[in-house]
């Protein structure tokens, strides 16, 4: 009797170890249902496919009456029924480690960047993380100096603080990115490529970031031509990298572009699961998924460092109430706006100044910087008011000395503003230059 219980004892404890296999039962568009693992695997859980064509990873997305639903990290060429599918544990981990720096890896933290091994760190980070308690977090810090004159003036950055830059194709988010992450105070910059065009990464790295930029950079890179969980999957390793910085007591900079591309891959999944559509054809969990990854960024706990993000939003159509606009602008700490008529003007960073904000202020300036500030503001609004009668040659001047005073202003802070991307100016500079500006035409804080 004894030997059968030591024999029975032993199998449970080698259980664990036996493969757990299932077989396919059919295929549909892009989602396979496998049966015989009901029982076994949960949503979200990986598994792999054994077809002709070789071995294929694969993620759980639904359960159903006739099996498990299962979407690919690759393609099911070659995939048929019958073939087997084995459990596969502990693949949504990763090992971020201080060697990363100046790396460029894949959604599922392989090297890209011909550099050789990429070593693994001693702590596992679970891709799909989640936020701090609120009441862990410690309160956003304090300014940052981002050297980008249009930001640091009037929609400053401050350390723990989430921003969306939202803009149409084309209109300079990836340039400006590539300025923050540049000449942000950081230790390190995690970017997050998330369905980027595959001839514009190398641009990227060594044009827009250059060796000064990569040197304390992770790059995650996802192309548009991946299936859509790599896409979903390259946000959720570069937020796990940025948690594992963060909790090493550094300050993260964290940046993704874009949030947009990462809600596509994730209405493709949902719609793939037979989710209901709903505005614009994005499924429900679009939007519940948005604000557990945007979550995760921010202030850390108590004696850990900070992540602070940037997510930039590509809208649809340059419609600022787009639905992933509208989810997205609900869950950061400020927004800034692209405008392509101003970019069609030549003036890069093209941030319309009237319609970004940034929760931080007014705390995070001075008293001097606020009233130099609001000044500006109110000049540009009162030029921006009347421009099309300025332009057609409506007004007269003399008319009302306050708006003369406004359109003074206006054209000197437009080439101000404007700055290419290897130019950088300090706060204390820039706010030197707006108060010079602001003098000669006339105007008193």
């Amino acid at each position: 009797m004894k030997a059968i219980f030591s024999e029975l004892t032993s199998f449970a404890r080698n259980a664990g170890e036996a493969a757990i296999n299932g077989e396919v039962e059919a295929i549909t568009g892009i989602t396979l249902t496998a049966v015989g693992l009901q029982r076994v695997l949960g949503i979200g859980e990986r598994c792999i496919v054994h077809g002709s064509a070789g071995p294929v990873q694969a993620e759980v997305v639904g359960l159903g009456t006739h099996g498990t639903e299962l979407l690919p990290f690759g393609s099911w060429r070659g995939v048929a029924a019958g073939d087997r599918v084995e459990v596969d544990p502990g693949r949504d981990v990763i090992r971020p480690d201080e060697s990363w720096k100046g790396r460029v890896i894949s959604a599922s933290a392989a090297p890209l960047d011909g550099k050789g091994h990429l070593p693994e760190g001693d702590v596992p980070r679970r891709l799909r993380g989640s936020p701090p308690s609120a009441f862990d977090r410690k309160r956003i810090g304090p300014k940052l100096a981002t050297h980008v004159r249009a930001l640091d003036i009037f929609t400053p950055l401050c350390r723990g603080q989430r921003l969306g830059i939202f803009a149409g194709s084309g209109v300079g988010k990836s340039t400006l990115m590539a300025m923050l992450a540049r000449y942000t105070e950081c230790d390190v910059a995690v970017m997050a490529l998330v369905g980027e065009r595959g001839r514009e990464v190398q641009d990227f790295i060594s044009s827009d970031l250059g060796p000064e930029g990569m040197e304390k950079a992770v790059l995650v890179v996802a192309t548009g031509d991946e299936p859509p969980l790599t896409r979903r999957q390259a946000a959720w390793t570069a937020m796990a990298v940025a948690e594992h910085f963060r909790d090493q007591g550094q300050h993260v900079l964290l940046l993704m572009d874009s949030v947009t591309r990462f809600a596509m891959a994730q209405r493709e999944i949902g719609l793939a699961s037979r989710e209901p559509p709903t505005t614009k054809g994005y499924p429900p969990t679009v939007f519940s998924e948005l604000p557990q990854m945007l979550e995760r960024a921010g202030p850390g706990p108590v004696g850990k460092g900070d992540i602070t993000a940037i997510f930039t939003v590509l809208v649809d159509g340059d419609d600022m109430n787009d639905p992933i606009a509208d989810a997205v602008r609900g869950i950061t700490d400020g927004h800034i706006v692209l405008d392509r008529r101003i970019a069609e003007r030549g003036r890069y960073p093209a941030i319309d100044l009237l319609a970004s904000v940034s929760r931080t202020l007014p705390e995070c300036h001075s008293d001097v910087e606020y009233t130099l500030l609001k000044a500006a503001h109110r000049a540009l609004a009162a030029h921006a008011d009347m421009e099309e009668l300025i332009r057609i040659g409506a007004y007269r001047s003399g008319s009302n000395p306050e708006l003369d005073c406004s359109i003074a202003f206006a054209g000197p802070c437009e080439s101000f503003l404007s700055q290419r991307k290897h130019e950088q100016t300090s706060p204390d500079i820039a706010f030197s230059d707006v108060a010079t500006l602001l003098d000669q035409a006339g105007i008193r804080p």
